[in-house]
């Protein structure tokens, strides 16, 4: 087999490891966004307010303190958090309307 061959069969290889690595990041994404509309429903009937800052902050520093243990870039991991956090405080609000 020539250099070619094998990095091209490596590249299929690490290719189908990212798809599979982001089917499980859609799925899971998809799960925690019924959990948090579970609780944005709750926070509606019982009059609380959409976000919770404090729980937010934690949730921002445990993620980076994750990030960092699994070797990936906190400022990404803060910013992907942020982004989940912003969106899921729009649908709670949604549904205080």
């Amino acid at each position: 087999m020539t250099d070619a061959a094998r990095a091209a069969d490596l590249l299929k290889d690490h290719r189908e490891s990212i798809d599979r690595l982001d089917a499980i990041l859609v799925y899971t994404l998809a799960e925690r966004f019924k959990r948090t509309q579970a609780v944005g429903r709750l926070k509606a009937e019982h009059d609380l307010p959409p976000s919770d800052p404090s729980r937010e902050a934690r949730q921002i520093e445990r993620l980076e303190w994750l990030s960092k243990e699994a070797d990936l870039d906190p400022e990404f991991a803060k910013k992907f958090l942020t982004f989940i956090i912003s969106e899921v405080i729009r649908h709670h609000e949604q549904l205080q309307k």
